[in-house]
């Protein structure tokens, strides 16, 4: 049964893990992931390596290596708790083993840890995370549009999101907006994107941290009529950013999106039946002029 519930787990999202496998930026930073592992357990490349094991076998972990391995796990775990995506879990698990593989590899030879230390920031600046491209109903906005469309009143409903393209989170996180985008866009409740890294300033105005040491982002921002009514994530006095799970259910529920949904359908029947009265009265008072 411990075998068979992570194989059956592993079929039934094989469809949507198949993405990964086909990426170059997954591949890759998997390949940097298993090296360590992959040096020390395949011969000949573990046949010169150190070990502090009793039995001097240089291809199989020493007890240093397996409690860092063992930390890793537990690390991995605790962080993909507040998970909602695969992206997010994937993500999670890649940077920290690759962080524990330059520990490790630092231990083992400080010649071999500078060399994985370099590899890995040639591939940070060359390979960037997919973008999701995937349908979504949501306007991307610029300091001037969020001026005029989102900040002025009678605008209606607006939900944006906060975010910036170097920034994993926002990045897992886009599949989940689009979304819910899909779902609740309506005539009175719309949807927009803005991109801090580009649009600093509006970072500013709506006290929006893009510093990766106190990361704000993605954060959303509910706005209506040109009045912000709500955000989330919440940032307290001292800075410091509320925990807070952007998943789909959490969304719906803080920001109300039903019942926004709700009465924004509504009043969009009321204004097309409003104006369907007005084009009868328009016929009937040009059919009198006719008649005259």
């Amino acid at each position: 049964m411990a075998i068979l519930t992570p194989l059956v787990a592993f079929l039934w999202n094989l469809p949507s893990i198949s993405r990964f496998l086909l990426c170059p930026y997954y591949v890759f930073s998997m390949l940097l992931s298993i090296a360590f592992v992959f040096i020390r357990k395949v011969p000949p490349l573990c046949s010169g390596l150190s070990s502090d094991r009793e039995d001097g076998n240089p291809c199989d972990f020493d007890w240093r290596e397996v409690e860092i391995l063992m930390f890793l796990s537990a690390i991995v775990m605790m962080k993909n708790r507040r998970s909602i995506t695969i992206e997010q879990h994937l993500g999670n698990a890649l940077m920290f083993s690759k962080v524990a593989s330059l520990m490790l590899f630092f231990r083992l030879d400080i010649r071999l840890g500078l060399l994985y230390l370099i590899l890995c920031v040639v591939f940070m600046v060359t390979c960037r995370p997919p973008l999701f491209l995937g349908p979504e109903h949501t306007m991307y906005l610029s300091s001037k549009t969020m001026e005029e469309v989102v900040c002025c009143a009678r605008s209606g409903t607006w939900l944006v999101e906060f975010f910036a393209n170097w920034a994993p989170e926002c990045q897992s996180f886009a599949p989940v907006f689009a979304n819910i985008s899909l779902q609740y866009n309506c005539p009175g409740l719309h949807f927009g994107k803005i991109d801090v890294g580009r649009y600093a300033e509006m970072a500013q105005r709506f006290a929006i941290s893009t510093s990766p040491l106190r990361p704000h982002l993605p954060a959303l921002v509910l706005f209506r009529d040109g009045r912000e009514i709500q955000r989330r994530p919440q940032v307290d006095k001292r800075g410091k950013v509320c925990p807070w799970t952007l998943s789909e259910e959490n969304i719906i529920r803080e920001f109300d999106l039903n019942e926004i949904y709700a009465e924004s359908k509504q009043k969009g029947k009321m204004k097309q039946e409003a104006g369907k009265q007005m084009e009868g009265k328009g016929t009937c008072g040009s059919e009198k002029n006719k008649d005259l």
